[in-house]
């Protein structure tokens, strides 16, 4: 089934539609939950609410393309794992790590199995793990993301500034401790 096939069917109440999109998209649906999360429990817990707010709201739902539908149901999974951190009172924004790698220098992550890179992420503090999961994968820019998180827009740009200098220094660590064993 294409996702259009499958939007409609569960538009139209097909239970087996529901199984086709709950098999397409969990996958990717779990791997966001764990970059908001981190804890399986917690991952489990937001990917079944997930799915059940978007069967119930499949209605509200406008197809506009192949991605789509899969792109609805990150944006569901990930607001929805945000909430839980915000009822538990674990959403804090901090200011330090202060990391000495220039902006300017990227590191090469070619070499790093990406389940590597998501351990990496999924280790950064809570507020930069939340600012920089919204802005490189949800695509949301500072202003969004702030009025989202009830932030400022300035703190939005600083914790993902800085989530993006500890991953980088991240990088380098691994790659030094690759390299030297």
């Amino acid at each position: 089934m294409t996702e259009q096939q499958i939007v409609i069917g569960v538009k139209n109440g097909d239970r087996e539609a529901m199984r086709e999109m709950y098999d397409l998209l969990a996958g990717s649906a779990m791997s966001t939950a764990m970059r908001y999360l981190g804890d399986s429990d917690d991952c489990r817990d937001v990917l079944q609410e997930g799915f059940l707010k978007a069967f119930s709201r499949i209605g509200d739902f406008g197809y506009r393309g192949e991605g789509s539908l899969k792109a609805w149901v990150t944006r569901i999974v990930a607001n929805d794992a945000i909430n839980l951190l915000k009822r538990r009172s674990r959403l804090t924004f901090i200011d330090t790590h202060e990391v000495d790698i220039p902006d300017d220098e990227p590191p090469d992550v070619n070499h790093i199995p990406p389940e590597e890179i998501n351990r990496m992420i999924a280790s950064l503090p809570m507020g930069y793990r939340i600012v920089f999961n919204q802005y490189v994968f949800e695509h949301k820019s500072h202003k969004e993301i702030a009025r989202s998180l009830g932030i400022r827009e300035n703190s939005s740009a600083s914790q993902f500034l800085r989530a993006k200098r500890l991953l980088a220094k991240m990088i380098h660590q691994y790659q030094q401790n690759h390299d030297e064993g």
